[in-house]
């Protein structure tokens, strides 16, 4: 059970960067998710708005945690004074950076525009980072699945759409505080730039938006089988892993091989499963008077970036992706860009 919800609506417009709406793009791509997903039989889609209405945050929230959802994905746009652009995916945690409390500082001011909100909200102030900090107890159980799920969308619109990469990035947007569920917010671009305004106000642009969105949620459910409201701490086992590799579609680059860095140490450690909280497939190669440890070895991209995700998991959690062409490590963002694939 899917609750989609478009950002803003009603009274509160959103940003209106270069005269396109906020509220109205959102809405757009929301009802575009939910027709994707909808296709689907076992999945359950609830919305929180379909129309042009004014929502409080606590109603959004109330609204997935009474239909005792196991996924919240909140939509919206971007906007900022310069040019910036690019897609970013928000779970919910301590700002990590100005730049990520001023973006939900923004969100949550629509606080202001309800009735009642010194009650509704207890106090809380969204120009206050101090107020942020009690955001993320709640939340923290479904931390993982969170960034599980806003990395698979976060892939799917930097590999499929080649939008500029803004990464994963954890703040405290109140929409996110009060679901009992792995939550999202995604900022699917900046209105505020001429050429990415542009395609988010197309339905062109909508359109792909939502299908990469529904594709992620599909992965999420069906390669993954995460984070249920019933399983609320899930681990993944290695044939669910198989499974997951199975039905992803491939990525292949000619003459690269893909690992995924877990440690580099001084010390020299066996790679049986037991010394790596249970991975397999884990080799050593000592470089620059160190020992790096790998865990798999594919020249698909989709496939290794699933295995960093089950890495994640297990526990390692500053595991990334790494590349060697013809047995010579190059930098992964230039592997990404070759043609030679």
């Amino acid at each position: 059970m899917v609750v989609l919800d478009a950002g803003h609506g009603g009274k509160d417009t959103g940003n209106t960067g270069n005269g396109y709406k906020e509220d109205e793009i959102s809405l757009s791509i929301v009802l575009k998710i939910g027709a994707e997903l909808e296709k689907h039989p076992d999945i359950k889609v609830i919305y929180t708005r379909t129309k042009d209405v004014f929502l409080e945050l606590h109603e959004r929230a109330a609204i997935a945690n009474k239909a005792d959802a196991d996924l919240f994905v909140s939509v919206h746009c971007n906007a900022h004074s310069s040019q910036a652009y690019g897609t970013e995916t928000f779970v919910l945690g301590l700002h990590k950076s100005q730049a990520n409390f001023e973006i939900a500082k923004k969100e949550n001011e629509v606080i202001f525009l309800e009735e009642n909100y010194e009650e509704t909200y207890a106090g809380f102030d969204p120009n206050s980072p101090a107020s942020l900090i009690g955001l993320t107890l709640l939340q923290e159980e479904y931390l993982d699945q969170s960034i599980m799920l806003a990395g698979l969308i976060q892939n799917n619109f930097t590999n499929t759409l080649k939008r500029k990469d803004r990464s994963v990035k954890q703040a405290g947007f109140w929409v996110l505080h009060n679901t009992y569920m792995p939550s999202v917010l995604i900022e699917t671009g900046f209105l505020t730039n001429k050429q990415e305004g542009k395609y988010l106000n197309s339905a062109k642009g909508q359109t792909e938006m939502a299908q990469e969105i529904a594709k992620a949620i599909i992965s999420y459910k069906n390669n993954l089988s995460l984070a249920t409201t019933k399983s609320q701490n899930p681990v993944i086992e290695e044939k669910e892993m198989d499974q997951a590799i199975e039905t992803t579609d491939e990525k292949i680059y000619k003459d690269v091989v893909f690992k995924v860095q877990l440690a580099a140490s001084s010390k020299r450690l066996d790679t049986k499963p037991s010394n790596f909280k249970g991975l397999k497939d884990v080799s050593r190669n000592k470089e620059d008077g160190l020992y790096k440890y790998y865990y798999g070895e594919t020249s698909d991209y989709n496939k290794i970036q699933l295995m960093k995700t089950f890495a994640q998991e297990k526990g390692f959690t500053s595991c990334y992706i790494v590349a060697f062409k013809k047995g010579e490590k190059r930098k992964l963002s230039e592997v990404l860009k070759s043609e030679d694939k």
